[in-house]
């Protein structure tokens, strides 16, 4: 096994008989059969690392079932010093899977901790355990015969934990500025327990209704973070409404993404269109359906030009850049806002607007796969789109910049975006998350055949290049790959790193030892600062 040298590949500092012996220790208080060792915890990497590189591989894998299991864990963990990496469902690809940020330390995963504890259908939400997953709230709601839904994400086998807790993002209302989450159980370095928000008081019936605290509100504390370690969460859901209007808009020019831009704003600003509409390059929209080779013959390191760009859009039927959105509530009222939208888009030059309008029973069956997430039906309908170069061995990595919502700035990003890609030969595509009215979320996929260690050693450090190019620019990542969570905080320069300066202060402060997923987002312990 290798790793190569511009993988920030850092090993705990604790010696290996430590971690099997605390391993040991919490097979005797969970039981063996939930411990998995390094042999056994084999798919808990990153998927789209080549099998030859041994860079964030943990040491073993724990799988608790009950809250006072983690607690033991996290007692256990401290009393040697060992460092654990907490996750949902395991299913982060793109920015790193499975995989831990510091190799040679303990995994605690989720997947055993998948129940929906309350669905309250009077007051829409749920209270639900880190490792449900998207899927798994929605069968709840559907056996339960609710009338409610939850927002998801564009593939369903990840965890609601998981996703919100890195800021991941979801389409339906709920999901916009990241509005799903809404009071913790969390598990603190020395295994002590809390509750955010109202439920710091016993019986307050409050705690997933309410998103503030008597003094300071500690739920966003919590995201992105490695303060403490999530065991429960609620969840807001929404009311099913009478019927969904799906909205499709094409613009064929790549400059038309201006006018596109800014009338998609001032809809969002006056409340027309709501949830978390997205923009999509022809290209990534081609990714999901098939790969390059099915759409071009030309030679892979060469980027396409615009007019097989313009081929491609028009064998499948749609633009340069394609506009996805959905409106809920009744039926007359959706109408209403279906011609406010028609009228508002029609101005610009050769636009294609579709609709279709469904009610709940058809939801299920959409032939769209983007139609069913934004009528909150999970699916996997596009987990192969990283393999555009790689096929069923493609990976990808997202590098995903925050934006303000003005024609003229996304479409500068864009074109800025593809001056790099293309550069290094790789195809532009590119994924724009419109999270609020203000601003947007532009995730651009490198995919590569991870089969090949010298594309994917191209991958990453185009990546690097990105985070650090973008940065003198002015633009940061909302989330990032575990390769770049150094860089990508690196980037966050005010005032000599303040935010970073003070993010450490309180880490070292909860987790002195700094045992809890060390180094996630570039937030280190002491021990471990200016890891090399």
């Amino acid at each position: 096994m290798t790793t190569p040298d511009f993988l920030p590949a850092v090993r705990s500092l604790i010696p290996a008989d430590t971690v099997r012996q605390a391993l040991a220790e919490i097979a005797d208080t969970i039981g063996a059969d939930r411990v998995l060792d390094a042999p056994a915890a084999a798919e808990f990497r990153d998927p789209f690392q080549p099998a030859g590189w041994d860079a964030f591989a943990t040491a073993g894998v724990v799988q608790p079932e009950s809250v006072g299991e983690v607690q033991a864990i996290v007692r256990i963990a401290a009393a040697h010093g060992v460092p654990i990496w907490a996750q949902g469902q395991g299913r982060n690809n793109g920015y790193g899977g499975a995989a831990p940020r510091v190799s040679g330390g303990i995994t605690l995963n989720y997947r055993r901790m998948n129940r929906v504890l309350t669905i309250d259908e009077d007051l829409g939400y749920a209270l639900v355990e880190p490792g449900v997953s998207f899927q798994d709230m929605y069968d709840a709601l559907e056996t339960a015969g609710s009338g409610l839904m939850v927002s998801v994400p564009d593939l369903g086998w990840g965890s609601l934990g998981g996703n919100s807790l890195d800021n991941g993002l979801t389409y339906l209302p709920n999901g916009k500025d990241f509005a799903a989450v809404c009071g913790m159980e969390v598990v603190t370095a020395d295994g002590e327990l809390l509750r955010t928000g109202m439920g710091a008081m016993d019986g307050n019936e409050s705690w997933n209704l309410y998103k503030r605290s008597l003094g300071p509100s500690l739920d966003q504390l919590f995201m992105q973070s490695n303060f403490g370690v999530v065991t429960k969460l609620g969840i807001w859901l929404q009311p099913k409404p009478e019927v969904i209007t799906h909205v499709h808009i094409d613009v064929r020019r790549d400059e038309d993404l201006i006018p596109l831009v800014d009338t998609l704003r001032r809809l969002r600003l006056d409340g027309t269109v709501d949830g978390v509409p997205c923009i999509l390059n022809t290209l990534l929209i081609a990714s999901t359906i098939a790969p390059r080779s099915h759409w071009d013959d030309s030679d892979p390191s060469v980027p396409l030009t615009d007019a097989a760009i313009d081929s491609i859009a028009a064998r499948i039927g749609i633009g340069r850049w394609h506009l996805r959105l959905a409106l809920y509530g009744d039926r007359p009222v959706n109408t209403h806002q279906l011609e406010k939208i028609e009228l508002a888009f029609g101005t610009i030059p050769d636009v294609s607007i579709r609709s279709t309008t469904t009610t709940p029973e058809e939801w299920p069956t959409l032939p769209d796969p983007s139609d069913r997430v934004y009528a909150g039906v999970p699916n996997l309908d596009w987990k192969d789109m990283g393999g555009w170069y790689g096929g069923s061995h493609g990976g990808h990595m997202s590098f995903a910049p925050v934006a303000p919502l003005t024609g003229q700035k996304v479409f500068e990003l864009q074109r800025w975006l593809r001056g790099r890609f293309e550069a290094r030969g790789i195809d532009h595509t590119a994924d724009l998350i419109v999270v609020g009215a203000r601003s947007l979320v532009s995730v651009a996929g490198i995919t590569f055949d991870y089969d090949d260690e010298a594309a994917t050693a191209h991958a990453y450090r185009t990546m690097q290049d990105l985070v650090a190019e973008a940065g003198q620019i002015g633009y940061g990542e909302y989330r990032a790959h575990l390769q770049f969570m150094d860089l990508a905080q690196e980037q966050y320069a005010f005032n000599d790193h303040a935010y970073r300066r003070f993010v450490e202060r309180i880490k070292d402060a909860v987790d002195p030892q700094g045992i809890l997923n060390p180094g996630r987002h570039g937030i280190w312990p002491a021990g471990l600062r200016n890891p090399v």
